[in-house]
Formats: structure tokens, sequence, C-alpha cells
């Protein structure tokens, strides 16, 4: 029986769909969770592709909630199947097990290993014949009228998204929508011993966004104006996203034609002024690494968003994992102070971004921003995000002195800056070391003075409260960071729901480190335990490099590309804590 789950007040379904490229799947089930939003339910959406770029085989994994939902599900409740073409191929992806439904949009098909393996209830709806006696209609359509009425969704909820996004097209191509919206409802109704979503959804604001989308407009808020970058999967939605929306605050995104001219581009855009990004993964970021050196040592401001996959060279550019942290980190030559920051959730994203935009241009320096697949193209429902407001300004030369110094030393290490053109403030901005005008110089106490100014000015800085997100108390702790924080705050909501036990330090600002900050944070904890998405436990490397962790501190890591899930982290705490 597929039914949503009750558990401690909340009402929680899972639903799946795969299919064959082409087939629908990732717009059938967009619409779901779009539907499930207007209804008053909390979602997230997940993607997930074959080895294939574009095109090829694809599924779409949705859990919606009457509460926040942060982290993919264990089991999938229902499986709905346009087709079987290459379903093999997400074996791992597809926990099923003998309480769910999967509902074969084919007939009398033969079933993966994946599904009979697993025995649950089978179900069939002949999408081929339905769509041939009703003209028009198209098979994703169906099954998206299938799985949104097992899953408990008003009909009105979907026909009005279904509305809206034909009525470009005519109104004979809605009538065909909803039409094949309503043959969905009808077979799911001929379905019996099916539960979906029980509980009533509520009228609260809530935004529906990806991890891409919303790091954009964190980008946008903190006030970037100039956008230079190559396509990357899976960083492109943010380039897509902010296009046009740049264009209408006054900006402008340029495609260039490789990761050096994108990462010259923003270099160049900064240093005439505007705030600005580049959008990347893995390879990109590689590609990037000397001139973003140039930026340490010219002291220009430029934010790069890594959206990290598994690696390395190619890896896997569909699929998610934490392991860009040491070249963020590390990979740049030669003494070269930046700041590495991390979101830790979809809607995090947004504050990251923005907080990151304030940090480059606040202290003139290179920021590092490592998000990742798993939150760049998911597709989630939640809380409005609080409106923030930092206090951006680059300090600027705005009327020089006949003396001028770029590079003067000053009590922060921050420097007025001018643009181009400003009387009396010109200068020369390139890699060589300088003295404090700007002008090469490879004597040993320029290079000293500048190289302590550069790595003050990043060390000294206030943070504030937003290096992390420090919940619950007791005298265990588990530290760990970007999008694991999410399956480790499900499992200890499931341990610990009051917080006493454990306590979970979710890190924001990954460099410079911040060990003052997090001895306080640990302060009585008598034994630590280190969760990341890596092989090479690059975190954890991290962590005691940087921090005075106790030689006892526990470490659970592994590589991807699937991701954390609650019931992995629940049970390897709850042997870690017996």
């Amino acid at each position: 029986m597929a039914e949503a789950r009750q558990t401690e007040g909340r009402d929680t379904l899972t639903v799946a769909m795969i299919g064959s490229g082409g087939s629908g799947v990732m717009t059938a089930a967009e619409i779901l969770i779009r539907a499930a939003a207007r209804a008053g339910y909390y979602g997230l959406m997940t993607k997930s592709f074959g080895p294939q770029i574009r095109g090829g085989e694809a599924a779409a994994f949705v859990v919606l909630s009457t509460a926040p939902v942060e982290a993919p599900s264990d089991r999938v409740d229902l499986l709905f199947a346009i087709d079987w073409q290459n379903a093999g191929r997400f074996a791992g992806e597809l926990p099923l097990d003998a309480d769910s439904l999967v509902v074969s949009g084919q007939v009398d098909a033969e079933l993966p290993s994946i599904v009979t393996d697993a025995a649950p209830r089978i179900a069939e709806v002949d999408l081929k014949s339905l769509t041939r006696s009703h003209k028009g209609t198209r098979p994703n359509m169906v099954a998206l009228g299938v799985t949104a009425a097992l899953a408990g969704l008003p009909r009105a909820a979907v026909a009005t998204l279904i509305d809206e996004r034909l009525a470009g097209k005519g109104e004979a191509a809605m009538q065909q929508g909803t039409a094949a919206i309503d043959l969905g409802y009808e077979e799911a109704a001929a379905m019996t011993g099916v539960d979906g979503l029980t509980a009533a959804g509520d009228d609260g604001e809530r935004w529906i966004i990806s991890g891409n989308q919303a790091a954009g407009f964190g980008a946008l808020r903190g006030g970037v104006r100039f956008a230079a970058a190559y396509p990357i999967t899976p960083a492109t939605e943010i380039l897509e996203w902010l296009a046009p929306r740049l264009q209408k605050a006054g900006g402008l995104l340029m495609q260039a034609e490789d990761e050096l001219a994108s990462i010259n581009m923003i270099i160049g855009g900064s240093f005439g002024g505007a705030a600005v990004l580049t959008a990347t993964s893995g390879p990109g970021l590689a590609l990037m690494s000397e001139s973003i050196g140039l930026a340490v040592a010219a002291e220009i401001p430029i934010l790069v968003i890594d959206v990290m996959r598994g690696g390395p060279s190619t890896g896997i550019p569909t699929k998610s994992e934490q392991s860009d942290l040491n070249i963020a980190v590390h990979g740049l030559h030669g003494d070269a102070p930046h700041i590495v920051t991390a979101p830790m959730s979809i809607a995090d994203c947004l504050f990251t971004a923005q907080w990151s935009t304030h940090l480059a241009e606040s202290m003139q320096v290179p920021v590092i921003m490592l998000s990742d697949q798993s939150f760049g193209q998911a597709l989630g429902v939640v809380e409005k995000p609080a409106d923030v407001a930092f206090a951006t300004r680059r300090l600027l030369a705005e009327e020089p002195a006949e003396d001028y110094l770029r590079y003067a030393l000053t009590a922060n290490g921050v420097s007025p800056m001018a643009l181009p053109g400003t009387a009396g403030g010109q200068y020369t901005a390139d890699g060589l070391e300088h003295s404090q005008s700007g002008l090469p110089s490879s004597m040993a106490a320029d290079h000293n003075e500048q190289l302590e100014k550069r790595l003050h000015k990043v060390t000294a800085f206030d943070y504030g409260d937003h290096w992390a997100r420090v919940e619950g108390g007791g005298d265990a702790a588990i530290v760990t960071w970007g999008s694991a924080t999410g399956p480790v705050r499900e499992a200890l909501r499931r341990l610990d729901p009051g917080g006493e036990r454990v306590r979970l330090i979710a890190i924001r600002l990954l460099s410079p480190a911040q060990p003052r900050q997090l001895a306080e944070a640990l302060a009585g904890c008598e034994r630590i335990m280190v969760v990341e998405q890596s092989q090479g436990a690059q975190f954890f490397g991290h962590l005691k490099a940087q921090f005075d962790l106790p030689a006892g501190a526990d470490l659970f890591s592994r590589p991807g590309p699937q991701p954390f899930r609650p019931a992995e982290i629940t049970a390897m705490l709850e042997e870690w804590l017996s």
C-alpha cells in the first residue's frame, strides 16, 4: 500500500517518476511539486539522469510534506514509470519495499529487478491506449494526473497550473491538458487501498526555488551587476536565471568562450567598479585558479560559485559530491588568502551568495562559494527567506591625493580603490608583487608587507554569527557542512527531537578558519563526529589542520554519487551514541 507516513506530526509522501528521454518526466514532476505548493505543502524535488548530459533516461524524486523538507526520503512510497527503458540505471536511487506502490505506464511490461526484488504492489495504466483514444493528450500529463490523485492533491491545483503553462498555446491546448489530467484522476480512482497526503496544507507564504536560482538571486540582492561564465553542468541554471534579471537591474551577463575567459572578464568588470560573479563546477574551477590568484594579488573582489559534481576530471556531471573542498581552499599557488563559503540548504544558497558578495566587496578579495548539484538542480518549497541587508560597499578612493597609494597599509588591511578614470587614481594592477603604490617590486620588505596585508584583512574581519549554524545541546556534537546538513538534521530530529543529547554544528565559512568560534561551539562536548561526502575525508582533514579537534574525533564519510539519506545517518548515530 502506498500511503503517507505519519511521523511526529508530519505527513510525508515520496513520489518517483521515471522514463526515457523525451517522456516528459521532469515536466510532470515539476508541475506536481508546484501543485503541492499551491495546496499548502512543503516539498523537495531532486533529479537524476543517465550518463548523457542531455537526453536519455531520467528520474524525478518528489518528497511532499506538511513540514519543511531538507533531505531525500529513505524510501519511495509511489513510483510511476512512464516506461522502463534503462530503468535499471537508477538502482540504488529507488528504495522500494513491500509497502510501495508501483504504477507501470506500460501494460504487461517486463519489470526490472529493482522492482521485482522489492515485491511492491503493482498497478498498470495503459498510457498508449489512453492517449490514442483522446486526441492531443500526452502520456506524461496522464501520468501526472494519476500521480497527483494518488498523492492526495486537489485536482484544481494541478489543473490551474496546466492552464497557466499552456495559456500561450491557445484554448485547444489547455483543454487537451486538462483532459489528460482528468483521465489520470479517473484511472487513479479505480485503484483501491491507496492513501496519499491526508493532512491538509496551510496558507503560509512559501517560495518554490532551486538552489541555483537562489544563488543567483542572493548574488543579485548582494549587488552583483556583471556576470561572465561558460556553461557547465550543474551550474548553468545560475546563468540562465541571471541573464534576463541582470539586464532588468541595469547589469549584464556575458557568455564567455571558456572558463579562462570568464574569470578574466569578471576580474576586468570588478576592476571597473561592478560587483561580479562567475558560476562553474570543479573542472572550470581548476582552470580558473591562476586568475583567482591574480585577483588575490591585485585585491580585486570577485565571487566564484562552484556547483560541485562528482569528480575527478569530467567525473559525473549530473551527480553530487563534496569533493572540491581541497581545491577551493588550497588550490591557488603561493600564499593567496581568500574566502571559501558554503550554503547548508536550498534556501541558504540565497543568503550565502548574498553574504559572499558582501564579503568580497567589503574586503576586496575573491570568494569561492561551494554549492553542489544536490542543491543547485533541486527544487524546494521553502519558507519565504527573510530579507537581509548587508552594508555592502566597496571602499573607493573618490578623490585621491597626489601621493595615492592603492595598496597602502591600513589598520584592517583594506585600501581605498580608485576606479578607472578617477583623476589622480592611476595605478598598476597585475599579478606581480608590488609596493604600496602598485609598482612592481621584488624587495623583501614590500613582499612581506603585502603578504601580511592580504592575510590580515581576511583573518581580522568580523564574520559575526554567520560563520556557522549551531543547534541543540548535549555532550556530543556532529560537525558537518553543505548538503550533508539536511540529512544530519533530519536524523537528529528522529533521534533527539528536543536537541538535548547532540548539538549540530554546520559550518558556512570554511576559510579562513574560525578556531575560537568552533571551540566555543564545542565547549563541553565529550564526543565529536564529522560527517561529509568525499572519499578522501577532505573536510575532516581541513578541520584537523585548522582546529584543535580532540584526538578521538570520529568520522563518517563516503563518496557520492548517491545522496546521504536520513536512515543512513540515523543508523550510524544510533551505534555511535550507544
